[in-house]
C-alpha cells in the first residue's frame, strides 16, 4: 500500500510539473511571436506595401487616419533591399496575461542608415487560454536616441 502511494505521489508530481513547463513556455513565447510581427510590418514598410502594413495593424483597415498614416509610413521609409533589425525591444518580456505596452526597433534595408520606429504592441489572452499578438499603431521614424513617446 505504501509503494503505491509513493508511486502515485510521484507520478502526480511529474504530471504538475508537465503541466507548469507547458504553461510557463506558452508565456514565454509570446517574445518570438511579438518579434516575428513587428518583423512582418518593417518588412512590408521597407517594401512600401501599404495594404500589408494595413493588414498587420489590429483595426486599421477601419480607421481611416491609421489607413493615411499607413500610406504616409510605407512611402517614407521604403527603400530597396534587405531588411535587417538592428535592435528590437519588445513590449515586454514575460507575462501571464494581457499587456499593452510599446516596442521599439531599429531597422536596416540594404545600405541605408538605421531608422528606429515604435510599435505599440497587445498581448491579449492569458496563459492558460493562449496569447494573440496585436500590433495597434507604428510611429513614423524617430531620431535614433530618441525614446518612445508616451503618443504616436
Amino acid at each position: 500500500m505504501r509503494r503505491s502511494h509513493l508511486i502515485g505521489l510521484i507520478l502526480l508530481g511529474v504530471v504538475v510539473f508537465l503541466v507548469i513547463s507547458a504553461l510557463l513556455t506558452r508565456a514565454l513565447s509570446v517574445g518570438g511571436a511579438e518579434q516575428a510581427a513587428i518583423t512582418d510590418l518593417i518588412k512590408a514598410e521597407a517594401r512600401g506595401d501599404t495594404s500589408n502594413v494595413i493588414s498587420l495593424i489590429s483595426g486599421c483597415r477601419s480607421d481611416s487616419a491609421c489607413r493615411a498614416r499607413a500610406a504616409e509610413i510605407s512611402s517614407t521609409l521604403r527603400r530597396p533591399g534587405t531588411v535587417s533589425i538592428a535592435q528590437l525591444n519588445l513590449s515586454s518580456s514575460f507575462s501571464l496575461t494581457s499587456t499593452l505596452a510599446t516596442a521599439r526597433v531599429a531597422w536596416l534595408a540594404g545600405s541605408s542608415l538605421p531608422r528606429v520606429q515604435c510599435v505599440r504592441v497587445r498581448h491579449a489572452g492569458n496563459v492558460l487560454q493562449g496569447f494573440k499578438v496585436e500590433l495597434l499603431e507604428v510611429s513614423a521614424q524617430i531620431k535614433s536616441d530618441q525614446v518612445c513617446p508616451a503618443r504616436f
